[in-house]
């Protein structure tokens, strides 16, 4: 598990500094918000075990209220590291609240060297999805 999170400490870093997030070069402007559904999952278990769901929804809140970076997994498989907007912190902490949930994030989405984010202006609760 230290293993995990100093990987995704350092994927976090790589995405904080390359996307100009350090030097205050954000461009907020440059890509439209988007809404995007799916689960709220931490990265350490899900990048690592494929940790998700119901199942898995205590310890994700748990992880995730350590400090383990999250993030959203679309039902496509598509997943997206969610990032704090600095204008704004209360939506990115809200969506903590919600691990293991499916959720609607709303937020600029952006790709740099194959990591996808979303920069949260607003997250929340969705029903779940029946299942059969």
């Amino acid at each position: 598990m230290k293993r995990m999170a100093v990987v995704l400490a350092a994927i976090a870093s790589l995405v904080y500094f390359s996307t100009g997030f350090a030097a205050g070069a954000q461009d907020h402007g440059a890509a439209k918000a988007t809404a995007t559904v799916g689960e709220l999952v931490d990265m350490g278990c899900y990048v690592a075990q494929s940790a998700k769901g119901e199942k898995h929804a205590d310890c994700a809140a748990k992880c995730i209220a350590g400090g383990m970076p999250m993030g959203v997994l679309t039902p496509a498989g598509d997943l997206y590291l969610l990032t704090m907007d600095h204008a704004n912190p209360d939506a990115y902490n809200k969506a903590k609240d919600l691990a293991g949930k499916r959720v609607k994030v709303n937020g600029p989405i952006h790709v740099k060297n194959g990591v996808k984010t979303i920069d949260v202006l607003s997250a929340e609760a969705m029903p779940a999805i029946a299942s059969k």
